[in-house]
Order: structure tokens, then sequence, then C-alpha cells
């Protein structure tokens, strides 16, 4: 599902789209990780960004 660019409201930031290469490069930014780790923690867990962190700050 993408964006609805003409919706105006909060931001989604519950959920990280992985098909909007702003937010890839926002998100990776953010959690400090390569655009293949986000990739692939999206893919192990989902697109909660709860989740995500978590999956990355794993040991």
């Amino acid at each position: 599902m993408a964006d609805d660019k003409g919706s105006t409201g909060a931001p989604d930031r519950d959920r990280i789209s992985l098909g909007e290469d702003y937010e890839v490069r926002d998100w990776t930014k953010t959690l400090g990780v390569s655009e293949a780790e986000l990739r692939e923690a999206v893919d192990a867990v989902g697109s909660a960004t709860d989740a995500v962190r978590a999956y990355l700050n794993k040991d």
C-alpha cells in the first residue's frame, strides 16, 4: 500500500514503507543501519517499527 500524498494528518511512524525511497533513507539514518540491514529486518519481522527496532537491537 503506497502512501496517500494527498491525505494530510499525522505521519504514520508505526510502519516502515520500503516502497518509498525517502522513507528508506530516513529510516536507515534514524536506525543507524544500511538499506540491506533495514530490508532484512522488515523481511524478518514485518514493517512495524517496534518489531524492526527490536530485531536490529538483538545481540
